[in-house]
């Protein structure tokens, strides 16, 4: 497996880590139950999964009027392009 393909099977995991993260959060809070703490969905966020994350505030409707959340994802799924397009042009 090539360093190109192993970043995009990471990616594609946090991608999902980051959505089933959301989703049960959302359950979680419809039930009134335990919560994951911002501070962890925003981590994995910056770790690779922002785009999960991003996708299901969309589609799942969760934080999406969270401040925090409104401005550190997209910032995140910016930071991880940015890097990427760096890399690709060295």
């Amino acid at each position: 497996m090539t360093i190109f393909s192993t970043i995009v099977v990471f990616y594609g995991i946090m991608t999902v880590i980051g959505f089933v993260s959301m989703w049960r959060d959302k359950r979680k809070a419809q039930q009134h139950a335990w919560r994951t703490p911002e501070a962890t969905l925003l981590t994995i966020a910056f770790l690779g999964g922002a785009l999960g994350t991003l996708l299901a505030m969309q589609l799942v409707r969760h934080k999406t009027r969270t401040a925090k959340f409104q401005l550190f994802v997209p910032l995140a799924i910016l930071l991880h392009a940015t890097v990427w397009i760096v890399s690709l042009r060295s």
